[in-house]
């Protein structure tokens, strides 16, 4: 096991050492480690980071989400006392333009940041100045509904690959070829069992990709909505169905990189499975409202009205506002690719854009 203070060229090394004396290392646990470096060492967001997320394209982003978490509040019965809650603030931007945006409809819900990065937090406090940060959900106070934001949070939990060989299924691990160069092989173990048995009839080559990690926080966020109320957004990249592949990529400097070549340097991530996704939080008895292409459910909150209230407003700025808005929604921008799930308490109102 290697330690987060490391740097990337110490954890390679680890790696290395760690497969010559044991054999190769699970996929999920080098996606795991190296991500666990990556996000402990720098500040990936932005132009000058390695890429750029929603909220930071657009303030209307985090102003329509926030809207939207405000009018389920509302419609809700106004409980008290309200929590919003965000898993991966970034910058803390997200936190910043939604919390404005439910000021002005009378909704000021005190405010918890699932951050673990010191660095981040020190980002965010400047953001959100009364943010109250949590390692992970179980510190979140139980009393009172939650609103949940997760956005761009489960694409970079490590997910866990199974590939149908001539031997059987076997897990996906992580070795080294003759030059020492991370290469993918598949595992000793046989790991039929682990396969559900309508998919066990395979071609050779079928990898089948699953996040644990994913599967435990929406099954832990459906039992906060049922217990305690309220409403959460998961906004991320990936597919509405599930299917087979691997979707494995890594991103440094706003390019594609290859995500083997040096862990703890890029951001490693994979696509998200909205099914599954769904599917646990519906069997922890949240509801499920729908899972929307992020463009279509922009669009639905009136994300063109206010980039036409906001160029109005400053007629200088309006080409960069349009640019942004068409960024955010546009089939071949972020429009299909990234989903938006929303879940909330079984006696929760539906919600705008499902």
């Amino acid at each position: 096991m290697t330690t987060s203070g490391e740097p990337p060229a110490a954890l390679a090394d680890s790696f290395r050492r760690l497969i010559r004396a044991h054999g190769p290392i699970s996929l999920m646990q080098f996606m795991g480690e190296s991500n666990a470096h990556y996000y402990s060492r720098r500040e990936p967001f932005g132009e000058a980071g390695d890429f750029i997320t929603a909220p930071e394209i657009s303030q209307m982003f985090g102003e329509l989400i926030g809207l939207w978490l405000a009018d389920m509040w509302i419609r809700a019965g106004r409980t008290e006392p309200a929590h919003y809650v965000e898993l991966g603030p970034g910058r803390g931007t997200l936190a910043r333009d939604a919390t404005r945006a439910m000021k002005r409809y009378g909704f000021e819900p005190r405010r918890h940041l699932v951050e673990g990065s010191v660095a981040l937090r020190s980002e965010q406090l400047k953001q959100v100045p009364e943010a109250q940060f949590h390692d992970d959900l179980s510190s979140v106070p139980m009393e009172g509904p939650v609103l949940l934001v997760a956005n761009e949070f489960l694409d970079a939990l490590p997910v866990r690959q199974l590939v149908m060989t001539d031997h059987g299924w076997r897990e996906v691990m992580i070795g080294l070829d003759g030059e020492d160069r991370f290469i993918e092989v598949p595992g000793q173990v046989p790991m039929d069992s682990a396969v559900p048995e309508a998919r066990r009839d395979a071609p050779p080559g079928t990898v089948i990709e699953t996040c644990p990690g994913a599967a435990a926080t929406l099954f832990e966020v459906a039992g906060r909505l049922v217990k305690q109320g309220g409403a959460a957004l998961f906004i991320d990249y990936g597919y509405a169905t599930s299917r087979n592949g691997s979707s494995v990529q890594a991103v440094r400097a706003h390019r594609k990189v290859d995500w083997l070549a040096e862990p703890g340097v890029a951001d490693i991530s994979a696509h998200v499975d909205f099914a599954q996704c769904a599917a646990v939080a519906q069997s922890r008895g949240a509801r499920w409202l729908g899972t929307s292409e992020q463009g279509a459910f922009l669009k639905a909150l009136g994300i063109d009205a206010r980039a036409e209230t906001l160029a109005s407003t400053a007629p200088q700025h309006r080409e960069a506002l349009m640019a942004a808005r068409d960024r955010l929604t546009s089939p071949s921008e972020m429009g299909s690719l990234f989903k938006v799930l929303a879940l909330t308490a079984p006696d929760w109102p539906d919600g705008a854009g499902f």
